[in-house]
């Protein structure tokens, strides 16, 4: 920590003896004063190092083994921007659209619809990592296309899984935020891609994650130069089977103590089953997350990836008009949407 009256000459000084002992310096400017975040081991040596050093008035360990995304490290909570749509800062946010990109005109029509209720982000899979390898898969290259038409048409910005580090480029051409599913949450390799890719990050938590193991994911797209990450609550494995997975709405308040981080919930995925989407979808917002994600198809029935859990776009609507009640009753606000009461 420096004096909030230290020089820069005073500044480069410290960060010059951290880089010459082989740490790695990040300044982390607050609003009172200028912290300089110090990546390595041994942290007693390097405290004794510069903790005499003009302009320096502490030095002090962190003591979670995530560094960049703990509060410890960055007291002040952290707001995304993706496509200018903020994610976090007291706000709410809900993304929604279909679980899989299937044509334009399926993607267009939930785009317009979701757009109309209220959405503020558009997600839609143009690449689908399924459980069993005959199931449909997305459209892939030509699913990105469509992901951009259905961006020009109604301006809203797109969040799309990406699956491979070799494909980062290629979806992170097309989208203005980049998901990293369940099944890849602890593929380092993808989070370090996606780390350096320069674009947002929605990383959801991984099947049977403890809240440190996604922390620390989300550590590695942070520690590779990208400080925009969103963490997505989305329901974990436990032994019950009468709903899709167990959603852990504890783990809202919970990641937001330990964590600088918007955190969003995705109670799709969480419960799979239309009916209880909406409940939980309230639930969440009642829990303080930053946002929803929540998947909305014209036709579940007929979708090829995930139509039981989806809403149809008039539930969609009838869950964003509860979403303003409440939203007002906890005197949150709304991202986007009409400025104008439920009807």
């Amino acid at each position: 920590m420096m004096n909030a009256q230290a020089t820069p000459a005073e500044i480069a000084n410290v960060v010059a003896h951290v880089r010459a002992r082989g740490y790695r310096p990040i300044e982390l400017p607050g609003a009172d004063r200028l912290a300089i975040g110090v990546l390595g081991s041994n942290p007693a040596a390097i405290r004794d190092a510069v903790v005499a050093l003009p302009g320096v008035i502490a030095a002090i360990p962190v003591s979670k083994p995530y560094k960049m995304v703990g509060l410890e490290w960055h007291p002040e909570r952290s707001v995304v921007a993706v496509g200018g749509v903020a994610i976090g800062g007291g706000s709410l946010t809900v993304a929604a659209g279909p679980c899989a990109v299937e044509s334009e005109q399926q993607l267009v029509a939930t785009a317009t619809g979701v757009a109309a209720a209220g959405a503020s982000l558009l997600r839609g899979g143009a690449y689908k990592p399924r459980s069993s390898p005959y199931s449909f898969r997305g459209l892939g290259a030509e699913g990105l296309d469509h992901l951009r038409r259905a961006r020009e048409i109604t301006g809203l910005p797109v969040v799309t899984e990406v699956l491979a580090p070799a494909d980062v480029a290629l979806v992170a051409d097309a989208a203005d935020m980049l998901q990293v599913g369940t099944r890849n949450a602890q593929n380092f390799s993808l989070l370090e891609a996606v780390g350096e890719s320069g674009k947002p990050v929605l990383l959801k938590r991984g099947l049977s994650n403890t809240v440190e193991e996604w922390l620390l994911s989300a550590e590695y797209v942070v520690a590779h130069g990208n400080p925009d990450v969103v963490l997505c609550e989305r329901g974990i494995r436990t032994f019950e089977t009468a709903t899709r997975n167990t959603l852990d709405l504890s783990a809202v308040p919970l990641v937001q103590s330990l964590s600088h981080l918007p955190v969003i919930v995705d109670p799709s995925h969480a419960t799979g089953h239309r009916h209880l989407v909406p409940a939980m979808a309230l639930a969440a917002v009642a829990a303080g997350a930053d946002g929803l994600l929540v998947e909305v198809h014209p036709s579940p029935d007929d979708a090829l990836s995930d139509g039981p859990q989806s809403l149809t776009l008039e539930q969609f609507s009838q869950l964003m008009n509860d979403v303003r009640r409440l939203v007002t009753a906890l005197r949150h606000e709304l991202v986007g949407g009409p400025s104008h009461g439920p009807g």
